[in-house]
């Protein structure tokens, strides 16, 4: 499915389908979140995070279907919506982000062991670990980096 798809930069124009699609996957992946919390992040991706990355997303004629931000050779965002999972868009985002856009460096959060695996399996590594996430709450980071013989 995914290689029928088209890459491209979002327009501003797609930010709220894009922030749509955040919220949507969040909840489908992020269960440890509370709700406050969620509607808190989702302000900050709106206002903030999608203006401070370099945007890809993977969509047909109809919609989105996922997105990556990339900026300073770090993959700062990478959501998939919930039914498009297990269909190789996260996987064509990824490789886009390292290929094209030379990103080596990601964070995941520890609780969603789901994504975790999905870098693992993709050839990153876990390289160190924060107690909290960006907003110092108290939702752990792991530090990823791609294995050099994995690109």
């Amino acid at each position: 499915m995914a290689s029928m798809l088209t890459l491209q930069t979002p327009g501003y124009g797609d930010y709220e389908k894009l922030v749509q699609l955040w919220e949507d996957s969040v909840r489908a992946t992020h269960d440890f979140l509370p709700d406050a919390y969620i509607l808190l992040l989702r302000e900050h991706v709106l206002r903030r995070y999608l203006d401070a990355v370099m945007l890809v997303c993977c969509r047909d004629r109809q919609r989105i279907h996922g997105f990556a931000g990339v900026a300073n050779g770090c993959v700062h965002m990478l959501f998939v919506a919930p039914d498009c999972r297990g269909m190789g868009v996260g996987r064509r985002l990824l490789r886009y982000a390292v290929g094209e856009l030379n990103a080596e460096r990601l964070d995941v959060n520890e609780q969603n062991t789901q994504a975790l695996g999905f870098y693992l399996h993709e050839g990153f590594e876990v390289v160190g670990r924060s107690e909290t996430d960006g907003l110092g709450q108290p939702y752990p980071l792991l530090h990823m980096r791609l294995i050099p013989t994995a690109r």
